[in-house]
């Protein structure tokens, strides 16, 4: 087929990689405009652009494609289809409409679910066991229309966003290559979306990350893991912020051990959400609202993350250490 392929990021690289790999002719690659990055502000191009221009594929970046001079140059180009991964514009019904075989979208969940713009880390947040990856042809609506393919991805009990995310994305790519061979062949049989069963995944916010210590443990455990690698979950820790990048749901019975050398002010303060219940040479506990989070890798302002014993061989955090959210 040809092909003109949008999308932004690295998750979106993987599917134009296997689209060349397949033999299919992408004629031009539409991506968002080079944005500048770091301290020194320097203008760093997309992952799609710079994939693309290794492959000497022409290389477009709208502003607002929907702009009718970009419409006509989309369909200067003839394309049999338009792949959309991850693109980061809405397109009009113009470009919608374009190609014979319309626009095709891979989006990381088995839709209905989670529609929206971080599909990935909702699900670890909200505890699913299977998440995976939907082919469908676009409309008018977010993330609403006829579904192509699915396949199914396993979150296992230790995923990071950051993991499912790789996971994801090589199971996009092969299964975009599989919905293009059926819409060719005639196989695909598109399927209406019913109600989705899950609430929007709105975008990801630093403030996201910020831990209110009475949610449950396993609730944060999963806030720590799915954040991971942006924004990262953290905490206020002396007026510091402390970002925690791995932690797990602790037994009971250590904070009970504990209990035993406490004095009378920490034993008091310990079952309050926020309190450093227990301290052991690689870990921290912390108290939650239900259960205690151990703390396994941490990083303070200016350093790289560590693991939590190496932390504590530089830093002073006694029992009875109080973490707080941050109110900015």
């Amino acid at each position: 087929m040809k092909i003109i392929f949008m999308g932004t990021p690295d998750f979106s690289v993987g599917t134009l990689e296997a689209l060349i790999a397949a033999g299919h002719e992408v004629c031009l690659a539409v991506t968002q405009p080079d944005k500048p990055k770091g301290r020194g502000k320097e203008m760093q191009f997309p992952p799609v652009k710079e994939a693309a221009l290794l492959h000497g594929i022409e290389v477009f970046q709208p502003r607002k494609v929907r702009e009718p001079k970009n419409v006509e140059k989309l369909r200067g180009y003839q394309a049999d289809v338009i792949v959309v991964v991850a693109f980061g514009q809405i397109l009009p019904k113009e470009i919608l409409q374009m190609a014979p075989y319309g626009c095709v979208n891979v989006h990381a969940s088995l839709l209905p679910k989670y529609r929206g713009a971080a599909p990935i880390q909702w699900a670890i947040l909200n505890g699913e066991s299977v998440t995976g990856v939907t082919t469908m042809q676009m409309d008018e609506g977010i993330d609403t229309g006829d579904m192509l393919k699915k396949t199914e991805v396993e979150i296992s009990p230790q995923e990071t966003g950051e993991s499912l995310h790789d996971k994801l994305a090589a199971a996009g790519a092969m299964l975009c290559v599989e919905t293009l061979k059926g819409l060719e062949e005639g196989t695909v049989v598109p399927e209406k979306q019913g109600e989705s069963p899950t609430a929007y995944a709105k975008m990801l916010t630093k403030q996201l990350g910020d831990i209110d210590w009475t949610r449950p443990a396993a609730e944060i455990e999963r806030l720590v893991r799915g954040l991971n690698s942006w924004p990262g979950a953290y905490t206020n820790w002396d007026g510091k912020v402390l970002k925690i990048w791995k932690a797990r749901v602790a037994e009971e019975e250590k904070a009970r051990k504990a209990g035993l050398d406490m004095t009378e002010t920490d034993a008091a303060r310990v079952t309050l959400p926020g309190y450093v219940a227990f301290v052991e040479r690689d870990a921290f506990y912390v108290r939650t609202g239900s259960g205690l989070l151990q703390v396994e890798e941490v990083q303070v302002p200016g350093k790289k993350r560590m693991e939590t014993g190496a932390f504590l061989r530089g830093y002073a955090l006694p029992v009875g250490t109080r973490f707080v959210q941050n109110t900015v």
